[in-house]
């Protein structure tokens, strides 16, 4: 990446960073970082929706090579998996952390060595994961690394359950956006996860995102350098409502977007607790999903 400069240094350069950080620590006060807003004061401890506080917490950090290729590369995507999250879906493959929190508590300093460990290891970007709820530690962490060299990518690998105005504190520092559309429909979101507007919520999301990077941009070696990347499970019984996730995709945020429709969907967590999640998708369903980008003119999309 001889020619490229992640975003943020720009930012952290004119003196907007620290302004950043200073919004979002603001609202940990009464936290309404996440659509959730529960107005946990989690400098007292209090802990809210995502059981996180002050510190974030930390499950691992390492390179990864199981994400979409123009991130993974030769060296691997960094990803740092933080615990908890503010939507927890029934379903959630990562169960243990997701809902039962399993990693530790990392300091600002920790965390900025994590990205600065993985930087030096190769990897291609640093790849926050889950990371909706810790938006002011990553920031601040994101100070301190920017100070011990950090010059690669950011990736923001979300849910799609992530508050617009949060977001807005992220422009110019995230080059790279991930996010999940999961649902088209208010009930299934209800059943899975008790949040009825997701829809809702992750098509502003996402159209805020593609608003602040465009389109999927790689190098001359087809890694990713800025810009929008999308992910979508594909559920039984046509639950994920991927016909209208990539029409929207397609009318609404653009027909270039990058899209990974995912066959990697098997019941875990809580999944039997809702009827139809107890099943795995079928290649029909799958192939459906796939022709469904199709008809939407999808242009960029991949089915891993």
């Amino acid at each position: 990446m001889t020619d490229f400069q992640p975003a943020y240094l720009e930012t952290k350069e004119k003196g907007l960073l620290r302004d950043k950080i200073s919004k979002a620590r603001q609202l940990l006060n009464s936290c309404e970082i996440c659509p959730r807003a529960c107005k946990a004061d989690r400098f007292s401890g209090e802990l809210g929706e995502c059981s996180t506080g002050d510190e974030a917490i930390v499950s691992s950090f390492n390179p990864h090579f199981g994400e979409e290729p123009p991130l993974v590369g030769a060296f691997g995507s960094g990803t740092i998996f933080f615990s908890h999250c503010n939507l927890k879906c029934n379903f959630c493959q990562n169960y243990e952390i997701s809902h039962d929190g399993e990693g530790e508590e990392c300091g600002l300093g920790q965390l900025a060595g994590m990205m600065l460990i993985l930087q030096n290891n190769g990897c291609h970007n640093i790849n926050f994961v889950t990371p909706t709820h810790v938006v002011p530690q990553i920031l601040s962490a994101l100070d301190m690394a920017i100070d011990g060299g950090l010059r690669i990518p950011l990736v923001y690998n979300s849910s799609g359950y992530d508050k617009v105005e949060t977001l807005k504190l992220l422009e110019g520092v995230i080059d790279i956006y991930m996010p999940d559309f999961k649902f088209w429909d208010p009930a299934v979101a209800e059943q899975t996860c008790k949040a009825p507007d997701y829809p809702e919520v992750a098509r502003k999301a996402v159209a805020e995102m593609y608003r602040q990077v465009g389109d999927l941009q790689v190098d001359e070696n087809g890694i990713a350098t800025r810009g929008l990347l999308l992910r979508h499970l594909v559920m039984p019984s046509g639950m994920a409502g991927t016909a209208e996730v990539m029409s929207f995709i397609a009318n609404h945020v653009s027909k270039n977007t990058f899209v990974n429709i995912m066959d990697q969907y098997r019941p875990c967590g809580k999944a039997y607790e809702v009827k139809g999640l107890g099943e795995t998708i079928s290649e029909t369903e799958f192939n459906k999903a796939v022709q469904a980008a199709k008809d939407a003119e999808i242009s960029r999309f991949a089915a891993l």
